[in-house]
């Protein structure tokens, strides 16, 4: 299995992975449940950063029922590991979001997920969020 550890800006793969990230962040923000269905892997499981784990059809349940609504989702430079048919991606975005109704304060949170490439088409499997706090 090739590897490609630490995959730089320019490396295709790497870059592929980050745009298809970059879509299916949109596509939570705008709650197209359709576009967001084809970026995640039949298996897809969400680690939310309170614990809960969510499987593909009831995150993407929360997001057309306006349960999970982001707001903003801002990701800075992403990271990415290229393993063969697998990829692991790391950075830090600023969300908003309303989660049943109720306003979750703009902040800033590590977001690790994996990626396989399924049928030809790189789609996320696993994904979590974890807040950064501020010392008080």
């Amino acid at each position: 299995m090739a590897q490609t550890a630490d995959a730089t800006a320019t490396d295709p793969i790497a870059e592929r992975i980050r745009e298809v990230e970059r879509a299916r962040l949109r596509a939570l923000v705008a709650g197209d449940v359709a576009a967001g269905a084809d970026l995640h892997a039949p298996d897809f499981q969400l680690v939310t950063p309170v614990g809960a784990v969510l499987s593909k059809g009831e995150y993407l349940t929360a997001i057309a029922t306006g349960h999970i609504d982001y707001v903003v989702w801002e990701p800075g430079s992403i990271d990415v590991r290229v393993y063969g048919n697998a990829a692991v991606i790391r950075y830090q975005a600023t969300l908003e979001v309303l989660f049943a109704g109720h306003a979750v304060p703009r902040a800033t949170y590590w977001h690790t997920d994996s990626y396989e490439n399924i049928d030809g088409h790189w789609r996320a499997v696993w994904s979590q969020a974890t807040e950064i706090r501020q010392n008080p």
